[in-house]
Parts: structure tokens; sequence; C-alpha cells
């Protein structure tokens, strides 16, 4: 773990961007996808920082959201592009791979991919993913459940989860990337009793 052995680097970057409540919110999401990580085999550390760095730049200017996010080569669809919620995603992707340099082909698609999903996720994205929705600070209601799905079963979780976003976009009349749209199609396939919160 000696590439990202400068944690408090970037715990001092979020303390300066975001703010207080979102800095805990991304505290609690790296916490969360650690503990995932040591219950499902994969790379405590690395899932930590994903976790740590998914909302690096959840505050900035909605200017500068999109600027990151087309110039990031990141492959945003239209929805993505007409949607300022989704910006974040894709534009801190870009940053932490541009300027704090951290070279990881998988922390950043686990950034890029945090709130729309996508199929075939690496075991590192779906904890982040995962960990986004339940951290500590979470508070809808299933989100119980939605813990005890996640330290079940990851793909099962991922199918309850996107359900459930999915659900929640449309109730607001929002619009679904075609990565969701894969990624509920691909993880559909291990909800075989049709589970959802």
């Amino acid at each position: 773990m000696s590439r990202y052995a400068d944690f408090d680097k970037y715990e001092v970057r979020l303390r300066e961007t975001l703010s207080n409540k979102r800095f805990r919110h991304s505290m609690n999401v790296a916490e969360e996808c650690f503990k995932l990580a040591e219950r499902h085999g994969a790379d405590k550390m690395r899932c930590y920082l994903a976790g740590m760095l998914h909302d690096i730049m959840k505050d900035e200017s909605a200017e500068v959201l999109l600027e990151y996010t087309v110039k990031s080569r990141l492959s945003p669809d239209p929805v993505e592009l007409k949607t300022k919620s989704l910006w974040h995603g894709i534009a801190g992707a870009y940053y932490v791979k541009e300027t704090l340099k951290i070279d990881d082909d998988e922390i950043i698609r686990a950034i890029r991919y945090h709130t729309v999903g996508c199929a075939k996720m690496t075991l590192m994205e779906k904890i982040v993913y995962l960990g986004d929705m339940i951290s500590e600070d979470r508070t809808y209601k299933g989100v119980d459940k939605m813990r005890e799905y996640c330290y079940k079963d990851l793909d099962l979780a991922m199918s309850v989860a996107l359900i459930y976003q999915i659900n929640c976009v449309c109730s607001k009349c929002g619009g679904l990337p075609l990565s969701t749209f894969e990624a509920y199609n691909y993880y559909l396939d291990f909800n075989k009793d049709k589970e959802s919160l």
C-alpha cells in the first residue's frame, strides 16, 4: 500500500474542499468500504481510499464539474451530460487521476461509477457503490436491510440497490444512463427471488 501511504494528505484535501457534512460522509464511506472489503476479501486500504475520495468533487461549482466531466475522456453518455447530480462522479475520477496523480484504474472506475453503476463491476467497484449507500450517516427507510444484503452477498445487494436507486430516480422523473440499465439487467440474474427493499 506504499503508493497511497499519505492518507493524511487526502484527508486534508477533503477537509479543504468539502462541507463538514460531506466530509463526514466521505470518511464514513471510507470506513464502510474498509469493512466490506474485509468481509468480502478485497484490498482493504485501496477500497478505503476509493471510498474516501468518491465525493471529492461533490461541492465544486457546476461550471467546474461540467468542464471536468467533458474533458475526462471517461465516456459520459448523453443522460450523464444533462444531469448535474451525476457530474461529480466523472469529474471526481478525472480529478483523482489528473490532480492527485493516483494511477489506479480500478480506483478511478470505482469513483466514476459510484452513482450510476455498470455491468460486471469489480469487487472494489461494488464495494464503493454499496459503501456509499450504507455508510453510517445513511438513514433512508430500508437502510438496515440494505446493510444486511451487503454483508451477505454483494451481487444480490447490487440488484437490490439498483432497484431502489432506479425507483428513486424515476419517482422524480430523472434520467437514467445506459450504464445503469446495463447494471440493472446484469445484476438481476443474481436476484432469483426478486428481492427488494
